[in-house]
């Protein structure tokens, strides 16, 4: 199939059509290579941000085999992975699992896999600001001495106020464009990298002299999933691992932007992936073995430190000194992903407008930055107003959201993944690559992520998960009336955009037929 560069000439500032139903879109071309690509997924995920707000409740509801639920983890991860990589060499689009599911399943199942991908992003864009605006002021506290500007965030005005600063401004970076956000992502990236490999390196080393009563010996058993006490422990440590690995599609939604768009986007998010996993299993083994987990002192599930591990192990790991990089680091990780996070949810709004799914006010580009400048503003006003509602509520009801975001990613992970086989049934009998890359990995990674979904679903329902808080009448677990109402409120809109749009819900605008849109380099 012939691709079509269409984009807007300059000055254009809204998508427009050209050769037959072939839409361009005006992101800037060839801004990202390999090694950018592969950054942005990094980016985004949040390694050290993940790692010390997961860590803890992963210890927690698995034990020892936590090392072994963070490879569980990755293995439908790393098979939906394959799933994006053989879409995007077909469809090159930045609307990807939206664009790719209207294709293989219409354009109703398509939206909702749209909205469950804009609504995940919005559910973690809030958490990383929170986790932001905490490290900010714990660092600040750490710096000048003072415990009464580390209490600055207990504040609520002032962290909501900290909170929604942060918000604006990693909205204006990503307002910028490609170019901007590359250079602020390979600086905040190396810098959690490095100053993991360090805390690892150092706990390794306590840890081998025994520097804690809680450490322990290291045992191959860790690496077993089936020694989990219950398939309900089970299903919640996947649903956390599952949150650690989320992001890395970010990759992909810049394939409109990226040098080579129908390989390098793949590529780089397996790359991302193997960094990814290659860290947290060393820092999940390192910490387990300093400090245990356990849930009595420095122990990875004590429940006073469960929710920030590196606020407590910054200290005794690394040293008063060290230690402060591990806060740096850690708010270097959320900054950067709440940078990275605007491209997957504006790109993915930007390809549902132009697409007429969504009002046509999205799918303007900026003409100078070549972004979805209307896009991404939105997704930060939206940020910004769930999360402080969530803080208002309950801070609770934010703690949920991260459970609450497990099933929202396994919900449009999995129907991606099984649009690639559909997609894709014609070719599965040309070649045994075709069969497995397509076909039967999509659909295993499809599946156990669709389990996840509806085991999650129905352990939800009891009051005590998550955080164990309900809201007021309700005698149902506040994750699943967050993650079961997101996907609700999801419906209404569509049905209310299907009366203002008809033509997108009737099929006429984005089929199996239409070109893509980019050239190929």
């Amino acid at each position: 199939m012939t691709q079509l560069d269409v984009r807007p000439q300059a000055g254009d500032t809204v998508s427009g059509v050209a050769e037959g139903d072939v839409r361009g879109k005006g992101l800037g071309k060839g801004s990202v290579g390999l090694v950018g690509s592969a950054v942005i997924g990094i980016s985004t995920v949040a390694p050290v941000y993940c790692l010390t707000s997961t860590l803890g409740s992963t210890a927690g509801e698995v034990g020892l085999q936590m090392p072994a639920i963070f490879l569980a983890g990755f293995l439908p991860m790393l098979l939906v992975a394959f799933a994006y990589r053989e879409l995007n060499k077909a469809m090159p689009d930045c609307g990807t699992s939206f664009t790719w599911t209207v294709k293989a399943f219409g354009p109703r199942i398509g939206w909702m896999c749209g909205w469950g991908l804009v609504i995940a992003t919005i559910i973690v864009l809030s958490n990383l600001a929170g986790v932001a605006t905490s490290y900010f002021w714990l660092l600040a506290g750490e710096i000048t001495n003072s415990a009464s500007i580390a209490a600055l965030d207990d504040n609520k005005l002032v962290h909501i106020t900290t909170c929604l600063t942060l918000i604006a401004v990693a909205t204006a970076i990503s307002y910028r464009g490609m170019t901007a956000t590359k250079g602020v992502q390979y600086a905040l990236v190396g810098l959690q990298l490095v100053v993991l490999a360090i805390f690892v390196a150092m706990a390794f080393q306590k840890a081998s002299v025994g520097t804690f009563d809680t450490g322990l010996d290291f045992s191959w058993s860790w690496m077993n999933p089936f020694a989990v006490e219950s398939m309900a422990a089970f299903t919640a440590g996947l649903s956390l691992s599952i949150f650690m690995y989320w992001g890395w599609d970010a990759c992909l939604a810049t394939n409109e932007e990226t040098t080579g768009s129908t390989k390098t986007p793949g590529r780089a998010s397996l790359i991302a992936m193997i960094v990814l996993v290659g860290s947290y299993l060393a820092t999940g083994i390192a910490a387990q073995m300093a400090v245990g987990a356990g849930g009595e002192g420095l122990g990875l599930a004590n429940e006073e430190t469960s929710g920030n591990v590196f606020a407590a192990l910054a200290g005794p790991v690394m040293g008063p000194v060290l230690g402060i990089l591990l806060f740096v680091a850690v708010l270097a990780s959320a900054a950067a992903s709440l940078q990275t996070t605007f491209i997957p949810v504006a790109r993915t709004v930007l390809a549902m407008s132009t697409y007429e799914a969504l009002p046509p006010s999205y799918a303007k580009v900026h003409p100078r930055f070549k972004t979805p400048g209307r896009a991404t503003v939105m997704a930060g006003v939206a940020t910004g107003v769930f999360y402080t509602v969530m803080t208002l509520v309950s801070e609770n009801v934010l703690t949920d959201t991260i459970f609450a975001l497990g099933l929202m990613i396994c919900f449009y992970y999995s129907l991606t993944a099984f649009a690639c086989a559909w997609y894709f049934r014609a070719e599965l009998r040309r070649s045994t690559r075709d069969l497995f890359f397509k076909g039967v990995f999509p659909i295993l990674g499809g599946l156990l992520l669709a389990a996840v979904f509806f085991k999650t679903l129905y352990d939800a329902w009891d009051p005590s998960y998550g955080s164990g808080s309900t809201l007021p009448g309700l005698d149902v677990g506040n994750v699943f009336v967050i993650g079961v109402g997101l996907l609700a409120l999801g419906l209404v809109i569509m049905f209310v955009t299907e009366r203002r749009s008809p033509a997108f819900f009737r099929g006429e605008v984005l089929t199996k037929s239409t070109p893509s849109l980019v050239v190929e380099d």
